[in-house]
């Protein structure tokens, strides 16, 4: 049995961050030692905690190590993903053909790598390689009647070259939008 002597600051400490520290991990390390200061069985502890007999002397050992920042730390780190070694002939491949959709980039990585991952995790992947989605949209084709041409052209021609020619001048700013033009003059 580890023995450990309590301050009444440090079990107010421990009492506070069971509840405040943002990560839930964190929060069962010090609800451990808390009811640990509060003279609570080692049984009793590992009973309403729900955790085994190694994982209370690890959290133990933890408190003995370092205190209070100690149990702070989490020391698990997930393991590397198997993509990892495939990041160079991914990335290479990417950039000289880049995938329209995450399916289609999960698909290239299987048929490069015959690693096959979720949507997600592909999408995780290309993050961590620094490949980013582009988002993109669409500019509308010209129109099919010949009345909406002619209105299009007339539009181009009455208002949008006079304010094109406005901003080249710097008298005032055009933002484009596909869903309206704003002009601010700028006198």
């Amino acid at each position: 049995m580890i023995r450990i002597e309590f301050t009444p600051d440090q079990g107010a400490a421990l009492n506070f961050e069971r509840y405040h520290y943002p990560h839930p991990r964190v929060q069962q390390k010090m609800e451990v030692l808390y009811l640990k200061s509060q003279g609570v069985a080692h049984q009793e502890i590992r009973r309403l905690c729900n955790i085994s007999k190694t994982t209370l002397t690890t959290y133990l050992k933890q408190y003995l190590e370092g205190g209070v920042g100690r149990l702070k730390q989490l020391d698990y780190q997930g393991q590397p993903s198997q993509l990892n070694a495939h990041a160079g002939v991914v990335e290479t491949d990417s950039k000289a053909h880049p995938p329209q959709t995450i399916a289609e980039a999960q698909a290239k990585i299987e048929k490069l790598t015959g690693i096959r991952r979720s949507p997600n995790q592909v999408r995780a992947f290309l993050n961590r390689i620094g490949m980013k989605r582009c988002k993109v949209g669409f500019v509308p084709g010209k129109s099919s009647t010949s009345a909406k041409i002619a209105e299009q052209e007339r539009f181009r021609v009455e208002v949008l070259e006079p304010l094109l020619e406005e901003a080249k001048a710097g008298k005032q700013a055009v933002f484009l939008s596909m869903l309206l033009i704003l002009c601010i003059a700028l006198s």
